[in-house]
This record gives structure tokens, sequence and C-alpha cells, in this order.
């Protein structure tokens, strides 16, 4: 029987050999096949590092601290004590990797931190409602400029979703704060581990209900990205240069092994079609 020519050009190239068979859907079984592939890689979540490649913890810390001197008569160098509070947060955490502390939230561990930066820099007079206020600036952090609007370009096609060593109830009140549109708040503190260990990323894929390879980590940090990759999740680069502020070099170079760079959240979207 000869195929309407309708018909024909309806297949877009699919086997007339397919179509005699009598298949239900225009495609040859082949590409049925490799749709089903295709659609088994298929991004489906985007996980997203905060501090860093969300949120500008620099410029925040700066502002409040600034705000403090205002109304305490403080003399001090903001920039270089950010700088001191967040270079405490990898070390920290270690000493909860190495078993020297017992799983210590982040809200306690920047306290430790913070506490010493006090005595160090002379803030004398704080109450302990004061210090604890300075202390949750973390969950008052600034977004970049092009934060807000990329996620809710990216929200509109993926689930999206932290993956940050930042304590739920940090992450909670940041994005509150900020008007963030998280699908959902994943932490480090809901596995027990930190970043980058692999328990960190694989519990986002499992509370996810997907396999790894159909989540993809957004970073700044490519250390982030690397470890994510190591368990198959796929990794999308986000340069912020401006990080650890002005003069400040960061390596923002395109990484070939990367699934995707990009210059911001708006970028990335354009890139994946959002």
């Amino acid at each position: 029987m000869r195929m309407p020519r309708r018909e024909f050009v309806a297949l877009g190239g699919t086997s007339i050999a397919a179509a005699a068979l009598g298949a239900s859907d225009p495609l040859g079984a082949t590409d049925k096949v490799q749709t089903i592939e295709q659609q088994e890689r298929e991004i489906v979540a985007l996980t997203f590092d905060v501090f860093g490649t969300v949120v500008d913890w620099r410029t925040s810390v700066i502002r409040e601290g600034e705000m403090l001197s205002q109304e305490k008569g403080f003399d001090v160098d903001w920039g270089e004590f950010a700088d001191r509070w967040r270079g405490g947060y990898g070390p920290s955490m270690n000493r909860v990797r190495t078993g020297e502390l017992p799983w210590t939230k982040i809200d306690v561990l920047h306290r430790m931190v913070l506490d010493e930066l006090i005595i160090e820099y002379g803030l004398t007079g704080l109450s302990e409602e004061e210090t604890d206020h300075l202390n949750r600036v973390w969950h008052r952090l600034i977004p970049w400029p092009d934060t807000v609007r990329g996620l809710h370009r990216l929200r509109s096609q993926y689930l999206i979703t932290t993956l940050s060593n930042g304590n739920v109830s940090l992450l909670t009140n940041m994005a509150k704060n900020a008007g963030m549109p998280w699908d959902c708040i994943l932490s480090s503190e809901l596995s027990g581990h930190y970043k980058p260990d692999p328990e960190v990323y694989l519990m986002a894929a499992e509370l996810l209900s997907l396999p790894p390879n159909r989540v993809m980590m957004v970073a700044a940090h490519k250390s982030d990205l690397r470890a994510a990759q190591r368990v198959g999740l796929k990794a999308a680069f986000v340069a912020r240069p401006f990080e650890r502020g002005p003069g400040r070099t960061v390596d923002t170079s395109p990484e070939p092994d990367f699934d995707y760079w990009a210059s911001d959240f708006e970028d990335l979207a354009e890139q994946l079609g959002a």
C-alpha cells in the first residue's frame, strides 16, 4: 500500500518499514530507544551552592559591620573581619570531619569563630543579644543582582534547591529575607556530613528520588563541582569574580570537564532554555 505523502513527511526521516509495521508512534523502534535514553539523561533538578554562588556574603558582612560601628563606635576594617570570619569556615568544618567535634551545625561553628574574633578585634560591650544578632548576619546575606530573577527563570523549567553547608534554618531564613524561590531547602545538615563529602551530593539525589546524572550542581567553586561530578552529578560553573572583594584573584576560567559555564544565573537560564 502506498503511503500518503503527508504521512511520510510526518515521519521526519524514520523508516517506511517501521510505519508499515503498524506502530502507534510514528517514531521507529530505534528512535524510541534513543528518546528513552535521552530522557533518562535529561537534567531534572538543579542544586545550588549558596555562599558566594547565590549570595554576596562579603558585602553583606561588611555592611552590617559598618552599621554596628556607627552604633557602637568600633574602629574595625570590616573587609578584613569578613575575610577572617569566612576563613574560619573550612577549618571548623574539618574539626567535625575528623571527629574532634561531634556533628555541629554551621550557626554554631560561625559563632565559635565569631567569639574569637570579638576578642581579637576588641569588640567589647556587645550583649549576648547583639552578638547573636551579628552571628545571624549569615541568615540575612544579600543575593547577587542576577540571583532572584535568574532563579525564577530556572524554576520555570527545573526543580531548584539549595545544597549548602548552611543549616536548614539559616537557608530558610535567608530565602525568606531575600525572596529566593526555592522549591525546597536541602542542606548538608540532612546528611550529617559537610561538602565536599560525597554523602552530601548523593543525599540530595536520593531525597529528590532522582539518579545522580539527572541532577546538576550549580556553584562558583570548582572544587564543589568536581566533588559532585565524582558521584555522578552534572556540573554548571557560574562565575562570581567579586566574591572575595575588589582586587582579589578568583579562578573563573572555563573548565572543559564541566557541563556548563555561565557568567551569571541569567546566562545559565539562557543556555538551559529557561
